[in-house]
């Protein structure tokens, strides 16, 4: 918003690109820091949180921004790489505002906050929350039946008290359309009741897919805060792997209990993979890959890797079985790579043009051992097969990742750049 620059509601900001004054990018916007002030006073924006390079979040202070326009912001070319930290007299507007309940102060009707708006002081770097749009009628399944209207922020009163119960359906539409670890990233980085809060309004299978990129910590946390019949139908929507693991880090009789509520079939896979030492081929597998018979085709096959649910590195080779073709009875005949389903006719059958040539991993294979193996054949996935011939799942390039980096990777601050990010020199912000 330049000089002379008009109102932007916050949910516009969501994910905007940050730029210097030379074009590089130095990150996206992940929320606005507010200082709330006495009195119906609008309160002052103090400075954006961007996400930089390996998910760091750094505070970038509004004076330093010249510019947002045409969907990005624009700095001055200079900010404080230092991580940002929270302090008690700030509120994050996007994670902290939207869906509060509130009060408008002419009647005292109670009203959902679905965003607010920004402006720029005149002749001033100075910026404040001005506006707000809100929804009439209580929260819940009716509420998108509500009238809603924009009021100036001293129209509406109880922001600065707690919250209790808040909702999340406005702020879970602002970040809809991320990636399960940018999500994660942004739930690592709420207070613990917002962050539960928002968990509880996520469906089972992107909690799920964001519980899978979460550190374990926050893991435990959020699958501690729902009731047991909902932590058992996320676990089953979770990578059996990752459930697994998850499982593992639990006291023995709250996985006892969860595994008993969770569906016989998808507890018999997790209670398989508990059963193997951690850093093994049986401990990192997967019991889930994409297994055909040998009449089946080549295009049954690429109907199968279309599956926009199958990570790329499941999706990158079909294991053909004798029936039954489903693990861990299926006797592994090998494997068909995806470059060759792309080479041959639809009609082809996978029997007649699988590879034999590779070595299936035993289950007790070690972490260094699997490494090798992928890194030797350039491979992004490997079956695991038992003494028997039968195919028990496959290890892929990421689970064995996994297990490689710190455990405290998700939370670790690279110093490196990343490409298309430029990391600026630092400089003081006055924080």
């Amino acid at each position: 918003m330049a000089a002379g620059a008009h109102r932007v509601f916050v949910s516009h900001l969501s994910g905007v690109a940050v730029f210097d004054p030379n074009g590089d990018q130095v990150g996206r916007v992940q929320d606005l820091v507010a200082m709330l002030r006495v009195g119906g006073r609008p309160p002052r924006v103090l400075g954006l949180v961007v996400e930089v390079v390996s998910r760091r979040r750094i505070f970038l202070p509004m004076t330093r921004v010249t510019g947002v326009e045409s969907g990005q912001v624009i700095t001055t070319g200079v900010v404080n790489m230092r991580r940002f930290e929270q302090r008690t007299t700030e509120t994050l507007v996007l994670g902290e505002l939207l869906d509060r309940r509130v009060r408008l102060v002419d009647g005292g009707e109670e009203v959902t906050v679905l965003d607010v708006a920004i402006t720029q002081l005149p002749a001033r770097r100075d910026w404040e929350l001005d506006k707000v749009f809100v929804r009439r009628g209580k929260g819940g399944a009716l509420r998108r039946k509500g009238e809603t209207l924009t009021v100036e922020w001293s129209a509406v009163t109880g922001f600065s008290l707690e919250e209790h119960g808040q909702g999340a359906a406005s702020l879970l539409a602002t970040f809809e359309r991320l990636r399960p670890a940018d999500l994660a990233s942004v739930l690592h980085h709420l207070s613990p009741k917002r962050r539960g809060e928002v968990a509880a309004a996520l469906d089972d299978d992107r909690l799920a897919d964001v519980l899978e990129e979460l550190p374990e910590d926050d893991q435990i946390e959020i699958l501690g805060k729902l009731k047991e019949e909902r932590a058992a139908d996320v676990l089953e929507a979770m990578d059996p792997d990752d459930a697994a693991d998850l499982l593992s880090e639990l006291p023995e009789e709250e996985k006892e209990r969860l595994l008993a509520l969770m569906q016989p079939g998808e507890a018999a896979d997790v209670r398989r993979l508990l059963a193997y030492e951690e850093r093994t081929a049986g401990g990192l597998m997967t019991t889930e890959p994409i297994v055909l018979r040998p009449d089946a085709t080549v295009a049954d096959a690429l109907a199968r890797v279309r599956n926009r649910d199958l990570s790329p590195a499941l999706a990158a080779q079909v294991y053909v079985c004798r029936p039954p073709d489903e693990t861990p009875t299926g006797k592994y005949l090998g494997t068909v790579h995806f470059q060759r389903l792309l080479r041959d006719p639809p009609f082809t059958l996978v029997g007649s043009i699988v590879d034999t040539d590779l070595r299936p991993l035993p289950p007790g294979t070690p972490l260094p051992a699997v490494t090798s193996y992928l890194a030797t054949y350039n491979m992004v996935a490997a079956p695991v097969v038992d003494e028997s011939g039968s195919l028990l799942g496959a290890v892929t390039v990421d689970d064995v990742l996994d297990h490689l980096l710190p455990d405290d990777w998700r939370e670790t601050e690279l110093h490196h750049g990343a490409p298309g990010m430029t990391e600026l020199p630092e400089a003081a912000d006055g924080r």
